[in-house]
């Protein structure tokens, strides 16, 4: 319910307010502002209320048709779409062919029995056919149409304006305060994702806005569905009935969001739209911790003399305040996080493929394998740049006051970052992303030095055949995949040799095997392949077999982990590699790959492995259906077990390539992670491990020329491998190529002004040829 009461609000001196309103909010809410990239679809401008203040409803004559042609609302949706807006908002009139026989004819014309019809039916295409989200301000809507509008839009929404009877609503029969709050009543039984608001200056005193308020959070307290409430000011406009009533004073705007903030419960956002207001900064005083939605290609149809503010100044006024600002989707994330009870089944995968790991929105097309550049996140080095510490000025620093300043400055006296403040660092946003990456570089230069190191090797996946079935995975081949994604096979170890041979050849020291866990495979198969191996070219490192494969062999061999171990130590294997982690957290395992190892059984493995005299790797798959806390987990206990054995020897992230994933494929998961999120991941991992694993990979085959020279300055040190024969990120859809020479990989450092050195797989460097 309401954080104060508010019968006592009126009497506060607006300071007071002021200060308690942004109090609840930082504590709800943080230092994050949000913000929707909408595009606005006027679908009709015909309405049967005559409100005073209106300028958006129009009669016929004025119009050139009583409806947008599905064409036209297809247009302005795939404008949207190209300027990268996630939410396609559909404005309109209330019930017009009540009103306009004209529109009624045109409906009916086209074989719909209302405007509602019309709409559901535009939302469905504007949902298949761009993937952007409707959000609908249909007005006061009955249960049915309600109800019929959730299996076509992510979030619908409706102000309820005012609840006192005023002028302005004498002519306007779905603005009576009855009606309005059935709507809202109905929204949360049918659990609809619900936007509302006050309209201020219209003529109601300030009691009847905090009795609006106070409404507002009742019907929340009954359903929690209510996810904004807009505090939006009067402002007149020629040709209405009030173009004579005064504007809405700044001071009484500001006092409505504070008393908004204060009246709300703390979780229910509180928005004011920036075209309305000449000082952004007294908005975010005042309490607000969203903007609303800000559209890049279509006016605001309900206020189009007052134009939206170019995102560059909104995103330098939140800044400037102390906020950071992100994108957010017509859900938000605690509804996006709960789709079983916020979302039909149908809207459930077009929320996932625009949403990143927090439930925002996803910032940029870039995706994980794919071959578009991501965004340049890092200042650009200054030509000629002498060095890697070379910027070309200082990097901003948040403020020590937010989350994300409060942990950096943590960690830059000496404390291990907890599970708790490894979130924290993964929701940085805007300048804590550079300020992030830069003290994560700043540590990698204390640690390892400038040098950029990589390992000559060749990957051998000997079998794609797998009885494991894990929801993620494009490149197995288990029984109900066997006519998908090319032809099972498995290598004989004559072919595992030759290939071994063509490595060394090439230079390689290092061949990493790895493959499905065949059916007919035990234990003592892949002794015999590291026999292969080592017959064939005696001195090649053996970096072999993940987690579920060395559990997998004792287990079908009732051997103990430790004795099967030092068999495949004795046979040549000198390191694992980290795969078969995906995420060590089993509420993610139970979805992404229930039949495989849980978490505790591949930390058991790797510690036994330590413990024998093996060496290892951490590696993290992220982007698919886990959230940032999942992430947290995994470093944390990961770090845990080298405190105890000291046996891994780098970090590699590897964000989920989902293109020809199966769980995506099964529409389930997301697009993989956004690059703010691979980027974060390397320099919050370097930030997390500190000196306990001081060497961290950043993935060319995942994040791309481009991406790794960013990463490079986020925190990792290594370039992982020249990876011939690299299947697996291939086989679910990575574009980029299967093997990177040393020339290639030089050329991706250089401009850094850092230098390349071959090292061998436990980091020992190589000495260059004189």
């Amino acid at each position: 319910m309401a954080v104060v009461d508010p019968s006592e609000l009126l009497s506060r001196p607006l300071a007071d307010l002021l200060e308690a309103a942004a109090s609840v909010r930082d504590q709800a809410h943080g230092r994050r502002v949000t913000y929707s990239p909408k595009v606005f679809i006027p679908l009709t401008q015909l309405c049967r209320d005559r409100c005073g203040y209106c300028t958006f409803s129009q009669p016929p004559a004025r119009l050139p048709a009583p409806f947008l042609e599905p064409e036209e609302v297809l247009a302005i949706a795939r404008a949207g779409q190209e300027a990268g807006c996630s939410e396609a908002l559909f404005t309109l009139g209330e019930a017009p062919e009540e009103r306009y026989p004209v529109a009624a004819r045109w409906l009916a014309e086209r074989g719909y029995d209302s405007t509602v019809d019309y709409l559901v039916a535009m939302c469905a295409l504007v949902r298949d056919e761009t993937g952007l989200l409707p959000h609908t301000n249909a007005g006061a809507l009955s249960d049915g149409d309600l109800a019929r509008l959730r299996p076509v839009s992510a979030s619908q929404g409706m102000m309820i304006e005012t609840l006192a009877a005023l002028p302005c609503h004498a002519q306007a029969p779905d603005k009576v305060p009855a009606r309005r709050l059935a709507t809202l009543e109905a929204a949360g039984r049918l659990a609809v994702p619900f936007t509302s608001g006050i309209l201020v200056g219209i003529g109601e005193t300030r009691a009847d806005r905090v009795e609006a308020l106070a409404a507002l959070a009742e019907v929340h307290a009954r359903h929690g569905h209510l996810q904004e409430v807009i505090v939006q000011p009067f402002l007149p406009k020629p040709g209405t009935a009030m173009h004579r009533h005064p504007a809405c004073p700044p001071e009484e705007l500001w006092w409505s969001v504070a008393v908004a903030r204060l009246v709300l419960p703390p979780e229910v956002h509180v928005q004011a739209p920036p075209n309305l207001a000449d000082d952004l900064g007294a908005l975010l005083a005042a309490g607000i911790d969203d903007w609303g939605g800000v559209s890049p290609v279509t006016a605001d149809h309900v206020n189009p003399e007052r134009a939206w503010p170019a995102l560059g100044v909104l995103r330098r006024a939140t800044e400037a305040a102390g906020f950071t600002l992100a994108p957010r989707l017509p859900i938000y994330p605690s509804f996006a996080a709960e789709p079983e009870r916020w979302l039909a089944p149908e809207m459930r995968f077009f929320v996932l493929e625009r949403a990143d790991a927090e439930g925002l929105a996803r910032d940029h097309p870039w995706v994980a394998g794919g071959e578009l550049a991501p965004p340049q996140l890092l200042p650009t080095l200054e030509p000629g740049a002498a060095g890697a510490r070379s910027r070309p000025a200082p990097w901003p620093q948040p403020s020590t006051k937010s989350p994300v300043g409060e942990v950096l400055a943590a960690l830059a006296g000496g404390e291990e970052p907890d599970e708790d403040a490894i979130v924290t660092l993964f929701g940085a946003r805007g300048p804590e992303v550079r300020a992030v990456c830069e003290q994560a570089d700043d540590l990698r230069a204390r640690l390892v030095g400038d040098a950029v190191t990589f390992v000559a090797n060749r990957n051998i996946n000997y079998t794609n055949i797998c009885t494991f079935r894990c929801r993620f995975c494009a490149f197995s081949k288990g029984p109900l995949s066997l006519n998908l994604r090319g032809t099972p096979y498995l290598l004989s170890l004559e072919e595992i040799a030759a290939r071994v041979q063509e490595a060394a050849a090439a230079g390689a020291t290092e061949v990493c095997l790895q493959g499905g866990i065949h059916p007919s495979f035990d234990g003592e198969y892949y002794l015999q392949v590291i026999k292969a191996v080592k017959e064939a070219v005696p001195g090649i490192h053996v970096h072999g077999f993940t987690a579920l494969e060395v559990y997998e062999g004792a287990r079908r061999l009732g051997e103990p982990l430790a004795d099967y171990l030092t068999r495949l130590k004795e046979a040549g294997l000198r390191t694992l590699p980290g795969t078969a982690a995906e995420i060590l957290d089993d509420e993610v395992r139970a979805v992404l790959c229930p039949d495989k190892i849980t978490t505790d059984q591949w930390l058991e493995v790797h510690r036994t492995a330590h413990e024998v005299g093996l060496r290892s790797n951490v590696t993290i798959m992220f982007g698919a259906i886990e959230h940032p806390r999942s992430w947290a987990r995994h470093l944390v206990r990961t770090r845990d077990l080298q405190h105890r054995t000291g046996g891994f020897t780098e970090f590699v992230p590897l964000p989920f390539v989902h293109m020809g994933a199966p769980i995506y494929l099964q529409r389930r998961a997301r697009r993989g992670p956004t690059f703010r999120e691979a980027l974060l991941m390397h320099a919050v991992g370097r930030l997390a491990y500190g000196a306990v694993i001081p060497n961290v990979q950043a993935s060319w085959v995942k994040l791309g020329p481009e991406g790794v020279q960013q990463a490079l300055r986020a925190g990792a040190n290594d370039l992982g491998g020249t990876l011939m024969d690299e299947n697996i990120s291939r086989a679910a859809g990575a574009s980029h190529g299967q093997r990177m020479t040393p020339e290639e990989l030089a050329a991706l450092v250089e401009p850094l002004g850092r230098t390349l050195r071959q090292r061998t797989t436990l980091y020992q460097l190589v000495p260059q040829a004189a």
